[in-house]
């Protein structure tokens, strides 16, 4: 994520809501807040970095400039080079042109940050002729809203998951498989992408329903084989075999929806193992997973243990075309069998 993400914790009158705002940010993984001077005891509440603003002019060289009329955005442009940085904030971005604020700052040297209110904005103003701003300031007084903002300050986005129709279950032999234990209490639904081919990552299921046996450990995606890949950030996948403990790893729920989390440690233990084929319709495609009840496949609707999923049966996963070099997507004819 090559974004900043700042949250403005100056505009309520109350300075509890003011430090609710700073908590919320923190929360969610922001650690850069907007504050009124009278407020610097904030720093207390976290590892953060407060910028204080004083009548509109921020620490570091940073500026504030509220747009309402072009008026106020030649005011803008002026500080073209001449600031570290300016946050442009608008109640009405249809009277002040984001594009030509882009345009006349980029290669100026100075920064350009938006404020945005939701995520939807913020992903707008990211990617406005392409570039989009450098930053983005969340500017509400709703912790719930700022909250929301975790996905892209992870860096992650929403996947498309598609439907996918078991041919095969078979066991193979014995094999080196990985549980990844995340740092994160994950849900019914939610799991990590892994698969045998990076055009088709199955939708794994945590360890996070109860099933008689043993106890629900929903911080745990028993993941597959060695070999597997798993989506991380930026939709970069890695070999199961070589996740660490501290690095990042991608949560993916049924609707697509995703969270960054991180690896808190990985068990690699010899386990009897089953091949699982599927199709798109056109295509098939495989992985490789431990053969144990608590390996769950998510479906539309719920999700199907691997000892129990049989020929016909629908799961959930992520189909992209390309190939893949050290991880990251290519445009390249690649045949993974």
């Amino acid at each position: 994520m090559d974004k900043e993400i700042w949250v403005r914790a100056d505009v309520p009158d109350s300075k509890e809501e003011r430090k609710n705002i700073v908590l919320s940010a923190l929360e969610t993984g922001i650690e850069t807040a907007i504050v009124r001077p009278e407020d610097e005891d904030f720093a207390s509440l976290g590892k953060v970095t407060l910028r204080i603003n004083d009548n509109g002019s921020l620490s570091d060289g940073y500026e504030i400039v509220e747009l309402s009329t072009p008026e106020d955005q030649d005011r803008a442009m002026a500080m073209a080079g001449k600031r570290a940085g300016i946050i442009l904030d608008s109640s009405d971005w249809t009277v002040i042109p984001l594009e030509n604020l882009i345009a006349k700052f980029r290669n100026s040297g100075t920064k350009v940050f938006a404020c945005a209110s939701d995520k939807e904005q913020a992903k707008l103003y990211m990617q406005t002729l392409e570039k989009g701003v450098d930053g983005i300031v969340v500017s509400t007084d709703d912790p719930n809203a700022i909250r929301k903002f975790a996905s892209i300050v992870s860096g992650t986005s929403d996947v498309e998951l598609s439907e996918l129709e078991v041919l095969s279950v078979k066991n193979i032999e014995m094999g080196d498989r990985v549980c990844v234990d995340t740092v994160s209490i994950m849900v019914p639904g939610e799991g990590m992408l892994i698969g045998s081919q990076a055009s088709c990552l199955f939708l794994i299921q945590s360890e996070s329903e109860d099933n008689g046996y043993v106890a629900a450990r929903p911080f745990r995606v028993n993941a597959g084989a060695v070999h597997a890949y798993v989506m991380g950030p930026e939709g970069r996948t890695r070999y199961l075999g070589e996740l660490r403990s501290g690095e990042p790893v991608v949560l993916v729920n049924r609707d697509g929806t995703t969270r960054l989390s991180s690896v808190g440690r990985c068990k690699i233990e010899q386990r009897p193992l089953v091949l699982l084929t599927a199709t798109d319709g056109q295509n098939t495609y495989s992985t490789i997973l431990q053969n144990a009840e608590t390996v769950r496949l998510v479906t539309k609707d719920g999700s199907i243990s691997v000892s129990a999923v049989k020929k016909g049966d629908k799961v959930l996963g992520r189909l992209e075309s390309g190939g893949r070099h050290f991880g990251m997507k290519i445009d390249e004819t690649i045949r993974e069998i």
